[in-house]
């Protein structure tokens, strides 16, 4: 997430000229930048009113230079005067440094209002680039694993319904080993009774 920082500055008299270029006024003694390489910076400006000190019925002509598509631009951003126009709303926005702010007619007093966005390292993009890697490296693992599942499923209903026939043919087979010992035995059972009674036939 961006830092935010509140960006004003005042243009008259002899200080007519202000640039803003944080990355030449943050670098160290060492030539070494305080913010890291490839820091993202903005500078949205919203605001260029005049102060009361400013004089009646004196135009003042506003001027920015930044670097454009083609090459470094100059334009008026806006023309003050007290009494008619005292101030003017702006949305610019400037994500290359150096812009240079000139009051360019007038003595001013100018005043500038914006605010300075200081965007996340480069070191913190990559670290967060590898992070969605490793996500959807888990979420493609996740897609297949149900897929995974799905087959595996479908081949353990597959071989269960074979298991199944043969699990279910096997206690019939059990069953009817046990049976034909204890028919074998009601049959002599039976035949023993029979005999015995014919024998107490013969007797009596």
């Amino acid at each position: 997430m961006a830092e935010e920082y509140l960006y004003g500055i005042v243009l008259e008299g002899a200080n007519s000229t202000e640039v803003w270029d944080p990355e030449h006024k943050n670098d160290d003694a060492d030539g070494t930048n305080q913010h890291g390489y490839g820091a993202d910076q903005k500078l949205i400006i919203k605001m260029a009113l005049l102060g009361p000190e400013a004089k009646p019925g004196e135009l003042n002509v506003l001027q920015v230079e930044a670097m454009g598509l083609k090459g470094p631009i100059k334009t008026p951003i806006a023309l003050l005067e007290m009494g008619k126009t005292a101030q003017i709303i702006l949305d610019l926005s400037f994500p290359d440094p150096p812009v240079t702010f000139t009051l360019v007619k007038g003595s001013g007093p100018v005043h500038i209002v914006g605010h300075n966005l200081l965007g996340t390292h480069m070191e913190e993009f990559d670290d967060m680039d590898e992070e969605l890697e490793d996500e959807n490296i888990d979420d493609d693992d996740d897609e297949k694993a149900p897929q995974k599942k799905r087959k595996h499923s479908a081949e353990g209903r597959k071989n269960g319904t074979k298991r199944a026939k043969v699990d279910e043919a096997d206690p019939d087979d059990e069953e009817e080993e046990e049976d034909e010992p204890k028919k074998k035995n009601a049959k002599l059972t039976t035949a023993a009774k029979y005999k015995n009674q014919a024998n107490k036939n013969k007797k009596k």
